[in-house]
């Protein structure tokens, strides 16, 4: 299945977001750029991009968002949901973290990464 199809966009839009810089493939076969495809990783952030346009977040923060989660290990993403009021974003690494977010009215919606893993690896086996 093509990477748009999984992530459920369009090929533009991931054409876009590679040229912009949101998120380029980063797995390359051969010398071509042509040959160039996405891993693992890069379709999970572009799967947390798509979720956070449809939440109304603005393309500035999710930028901010990806350049965040590209510095984290993997593996310290399946603990970690994100939770926004829409405008910005917030990292939570537990239960109590997302409980006080909700309390203090900071989270309308969030984005559990590890589920979002568990998805990523079923679409792409």
């Amino acid at each position: 299945m093509a990477t748009a199809a999984v992530v459920g966009i369009t090929q533009r839009q991931l054409d876009y977001w590679a040229h912009t810089g949101l998120v380029e493939p980063s797995v390359t076969l051969g010398a071509s750029v042509q040959h160039a495809r996405y891993s693992f990783r890069d379709v999970l952030l572009l799967k947390v991009i798509k979720r956070l346009l449809d939440a109304g977040v603005s393309l500035p923060q999710i930028r901010t968002v990806i350049v965040h989660l590209k510095e984290r290990p993997t593996n310290a993403l399946r603990e970690t949901t994100l939770v926004s009021d829409g405008q910005s974003v917030y990292e939570a690494t537990s239960p109590d973290e997302v409980i006080e977010l909700l309390q203090n009215g900071r989270a309308t919606f969030g984005i559990a990464l590890g589920r979002l893993l568990r998805e990523v690896e079923q679409e792409l086996n």
